[in-house]
């Protein structure tokens, strides 16, 4: 694929085709649009049947603040697997480093949260992001953080 190059959306069976994780802690439900190479608009349904409900916090139901950036770096995990023509090659990406989160609005159930990731930097082993997840139009959370691009763990 070309920079600059729209994909259809996803649906969550192309989610999971695209990102090793599985529930508990796949954290993307589908993604609305993704320019190769430049940035990606994903979704999480929040449900109140999250596993992280029931003890973060009873009786005022949270997000975590680091489940939100998990959210984020998943968003971010399949623009560069689309980006740097990853799919089916086996590669992970990896978080590296966090930097600058900033939490503004408190994640409830039944919010629908919106991740927009876009590359500030983007080479073949290690990629610079940023990172906004909105509710309605609100920031939620914003982050920079660094991935890297490497085989999986030997088993």
């Amino acid at each position: 694929m070309s920079d600059a190059t729209a994909t259809a959306p996803y649906d969550i069976r192309k989610v999971l085709a695209a990102l090793p994780h599985r529930y508990p802690l796949l954290l993307v439900d589908r993604v609305e649009s993704l320019d190769v190479g430049e940035k990606i608009h994903a979704i999480k349904a929040v449900s109140f049947n999250e596993q992280f409900f029931q003890g973060h916090f009873p009786g005022r139901p949270i997000m975590p603040g680091v489940l939100i950036i998990e959210a984020l770096a998943q968003s971010a995990a399949i623009l560069a697997i689309e980006s740097l023509e990853l799919a089916g090659s086996g590669k992970l990406v990896y978080f590296m480093s966090i930097e600058e989160a900033k939490f503004r609005t408190p994640v409830e159930p039944g919010c629908l949260l919106d991740l927009h990731v876009s590359f500030v930097q983007k080479r073949a082993r290690v990629c610079k992001f940023r990172g906004e997840a909105m509710l309605n139009g609100k920031l939620a959370c914003e982050v920079n953080f660094t991935a890297m691009i490497a085989d999986p763990p030997a088993a």
